[in-house]
C-alpha cells in the first residue's frame, strides 16, 4: 500500500506545481487543483478499502500522517477559493481590512482546538488510539458533527482536524504575504540602502528563465508561497531586462534531447570546480 500512496502523493504534488507554473489567476488555479485533489482523493479511497491494516499502529499512521497530507491540500484550495471569491473591491485599506479578519478566523479555529493543537503539535500519542483509529471516537472529546456525517471507513475522529491544521498554516502563510505585498506597494520602494553598482545580466535569457524556473520549484521564496509571475518579474525589474513569453521558453527547454538544464548543470560544475581548487589551495 505504501507505495502506491507515495506514488499518488507524488503525482498529486506534481500536478500541483505544473498547474502553479502554468495558471495565474488564483482563482482558476484553485479550481483546476480541488479538480485534481478530489480525483486523487477517491483514489487514495480505493486503496484503502482493498487494504486491511495488519496493527492498529499502521491504521493510526495513516489517518494521523498520510491522509491529512492529502486532505489538507483540499482544505488548503478550498479556502483560498472562498476567500479570494469574496475579496472586496477597493483600495488596500479595504483589502487589508479583509486579510486581517480572516486571519482572526484562523485564531479562533486554534483557540478552540487549542487542547488538540497542543497534543498534535508537541508529537503526543497517548490518545491516538481515540483519535484515528476507526469507529474507536469518545464523545466527550468534543466531536465536530462532520464526522458523523463522514465516511467512517475513511475517515477517524480526528484525522480531519490534522489536515485542517496543516491546511491553517498554508492559509497564514498566504494571508500573511498579501498583507506583506500590499505594504510594500502602499509604501513604494524600500528606504534601505541600494548598492550603487548596477548589476547587468550578460549571460543569455534563456539561462535566466532556467533559473527562476528552478527557484520557483524550490520555493526558496516567501516560504514556497511565491508566485513564477512574481519571480520573473522581479528578475526583470532588477536586472531591467524583458523576459519576453517566458513559459513559452520553458516549454522550450524542455523539449531539448540533450542536458535540459544546461545552465544549471554548468552552475553546479563551476561551483564544485571552485570548492575543489578551493581544497587545494589554488
Amino acid at each position: 500500500m505504501s507505495s502506491k500512496i507515495n506514488n499518488l502523493l507524488t503525482n498529486l504534488n506534481d500536478q500541483l506545481n505544473f498547474i502553479d507554473l502554468e495558471i495565474d489567476n488564483q482563482s482558476t488555479r484553485c479550481e483546476k487543483a480541488i479538480e485534481i485533489i478530489l480525483k486523487t482523493i477517491d483514489s487514495l479511497r480505493g486503496v484503502l478499502l482493498k487494504t486491511k491494516f495488519k496493527t492498529d499502529a499502521e491504521e493510526i499512521k495513516f489517518f494521523k500522517e498520510i491522509k491529512p497530507q492529502f486532505t489538507s491540500k483540499l482544505i488548503y484550495y478550498n479556502t483560498i477559493f472562498k476567500i479570494e471569491m469574496k475579496r472586496p473591491n477597493g483600495g488596500s485599506r479595504i483589502v487589508k481590512k479583509y486579510y486581517n479578519n480572516e486571519l482572526v478566523k484562523l485564531k479562533a479555529f486554534f483557540d478552540n482546538e487549542l487542547e488538540f493543537y497542543k497534543y498534535y503539535r508537541s508529537g503526543s500519542t497517548y490518545l491516538d488510539h481515540k483519535y484515528f483509529l476507526r469507529s474507536k471516537f469518545d464523545i466527550k472529546m468534543s466531536l465536530s458533527s462532520y464526522y458523523f456525517e463522514a465516511d467512517t471507513n475513511f475517515s477517524t475522529s480526528h484525522d480531519y482536524k490534522v489536515a485542517k491544521i496543516l491546511a491553517n498554516d498554508l492559509i497564514q502563510l498566504y494571508l500573511e504575504n498579501n498583507l506583506v505585498l500590499i505594504g510594500s506597494k502602499d509604501n513604494g520602494e524600500k528606504s534601505q540602502r541600494k548598492p550603487n553598482l548596477k548589476m547587468i545580466w550578460t549571460s543569455p535569457k534563456v539561462a535566466l528563465i532556467e533559473l527562476v524556473y528552478a527557484l520557483h520549484t524550490e520555493g526558496v521564496f516567501n516560504n514556497g508561497a511565491a508566485d513564477l509571475k512574481d519571480i520573473a518579474e522581479y528578475f526583470e525589474h532588477i536586472f531591467e531586462i524583458d523576459l519576453g513569453q517566458y513559459r513559452r521558453t520553458f516549454l522550450e527547454i524542455r523539449t531539448r534531447k540533450a542536458d535540459r538544464a544546461k545552465f544549471l548543470t554548468t552552475l553546479n560544475k563551476g561551483l564544485l570546480k571552485r570548492m575543489e581548487d578551493t581544497d587545494e589551495g589554488i
